[in-house]
């Protein structure tokens, strides 16, 4: 299926207006860091408190939800484990360790006020606390893997194609992440662990959309520098043989994020809104990046036209 039959887009010709575009994007971003002092780190990285409840009956989340928001705390972690007849509800939210009997017992009543129909309606399992030391292992391993993913790309990049085509790929890479990093500060997003996740998925797809348009790109190499293409021509030419395809597919993925985004609730709002800027900026850095970084180092290197 094609959307477009055929194009004739000039993507090298546009590419220092793209590439302005993408400085005001992520210098945007990086004073928001910067004035917010960093990203705002959710409860996986900055320690906090872990209660264990037993309910006598299958427990309602939303209820649950209802019950800490009158205690301010309608954005906490609820999450369902174990085997559902045991009906276990973990509960997660940010707190010191000086204060974590209090809170616990302040959790405990707004829950006991919204399930007041039925007396005992849970049992409190165990009080656990998440301290400083657990959540800068955690934001060290989320940094490393995330680096390692990108040298990951690097490696496998050049070795697929050249050095080139990888340079540009993880450079297109890297302006994704800043961006999206960028629009999780400007919207107020925690930085937690599924956001993390989010990234590494954008890595993915943003890379998986660039190894097209850059294969469409070789095969082309192959069959018109006989022609006497210039390399600016071949590349436009690959960009636009693999639009249709490029553009089909980021509008059916972007419409699955946005439903999960708008239907998914408050504790994947992070995580949805992160996929969502990352499949725009991802499909955009493909065509008006990735590419254009490996035009320019050609022509540095006295090839391009």
């Amino acid at each position: 299926m094609y959307l477009f039959k055929k194009t004739n887009i000039d993507f090298i010709g546009l590419r220092r207006i793209a590439f302005i575009i993408s400085g005001i994007l992520i210098t945007s971003g990086i004073v928001s860091l910067i004035l917010k002092g960093g990203p705002r780190l959710g409860l996986d990285f900055t320690g906090g408190i872990e209660i264990h409840l037993k309910f006598t009956q299958p427990p309602s989340i939303t209820r649950i939800r209802e019950g800490l928001k009158s205690i301010g705390l309608g954005g906490a972690i609820i999450q369902q484990y174990g085997p559902r007849d045991e009906n276990l509800v973990l509960i997660r939210c940010g707190t010191k360790e000086s204060a974590k009997e209090r809170l616990a017992q302040k959790i405990q009543e707004a829950l006991r006020e919204e399930f007041k129909e039925k007396e005992n309606a849970f049992s409190l399992q165990s009080i656990d606390m998440i301290g400083p030391k657990v959540s800068r292992e955690l934001q060290k391993n989320a940094l490393l893997a995330v680096i390692l993913s990108l040298v990951g790309m690097l490696v496998y990049i050049t070795w697929r194609f050249e050095l080139r085509f990888a340079v540009g790929a993880v450079v297109a890479l890297i302006h994704d992440v800043l961006i999206t990093l960028g629009a999780l500060s400007l919207g107020n997003f925690e930085l937690t662990l599924p956001v993390i996740a989010a990234l590494l998925t954008i890595i993915g797809y943003s890379l998986n959309d660039t190894i097209v348009i850059y294969d469409r790109i070789r095969e082309n190499l192959r069959s018109y520098r006989k022609r006497r293409f210039s390399f600016r021509k071949i590349i436009n030419l690959g960009i636009n043989q693999s639009l249709s395809r490029t553009v089909i597919t980021s509008l059916t993925t972007f419409v699955v994020v946005l439903a999960l985004f708008l239907k998914g609730g408050p504790v994947i709002h992070g995580f949805s809104f992160a996929l969502l800027v990352g499949v725009i900026v991802g499909t955009y850095s493909s065509s008006f990046v990735a590419a254009p970084i490996v035009y320019s180092w050609e022509r540095k290197g006295g090839e391009g036209s």
